[in-house]
């Protein structure tokens, strides 16, 4: 997976601006999947060259001008061919896990601090994810398929939460 097939799925949906792409990975991707306007803006000015997208010049009353990027037909069809590619694997990279892999080289009480405030870290992501399912979910924006995904990352952060409490309890 890379970015611009990522893009080219939310245009599937409907055209965007480059602000509202970075709405739409915060709103429905940010536990899984993270970009920036410094990502997004090469990116679609890179597939606009490639015709998977073009743009249009949008007047707006009292402010700038704004970019919206419909897909095209060669980007329907790459975003098609994306989807019926097997997904590539998963790759975690965590600090977290960095410090607590090498927890062995600091005293216990560095360790202890370190748990917990990974585990407060994930319990605040798992709550701002929780609310964002209820209320896109309760305002109808959210498919099925786009529910399981929110919901099994409130799986992942449930069960770390509940493993780091265990051995925070058995010290």
């Amino acid at each position: 997976m890379n970015i611009q097939d990522v893009i080219l799925g939310i245009l599937n949906e409907k055209p965007h601006s480059g602000y509202e792409i970075k709405r739409h990975f915060e709103e429905y991707f940010s536990f899984f999947f993270d970009a920036s306007f410094g990502t997004i803006y090469p990116t679609l000015s890179k597939m606009e060259g490639l015709n998977l997208i073009t743009k249009e010049s949008v007047r707006q009353e009292g402010k700038p001008d704004k970019n919206v990027y419909t897909i095209t037909a060669a980007g329907t069809e790459r975003f098609l061919n994306y989807m019926q590619t097997p997904a590539e694997k998963d790759v975690l990279r965590s600090d977290f896990l960095m410090h607590t892999y090498f927890g062995n080289m600091v005293d216990e009480a560095t360790m202890q601090a370190q748990l917990r405030k990974g585990m407060e870290m994930k319990q605040q992501l798992y709550d701002d994810l929780e609310n964002k399912l209820h209320q896109l979910r309760d305002q109808g924006k959210l498919t099925p398929y786009q529910i399981l995904c929110m919901e099994l990352g409130l799986v992942q952060y449930d069960a770390f939460i509940r493993k780091i409490q265990s051995v925070l309890d058995s010290e």
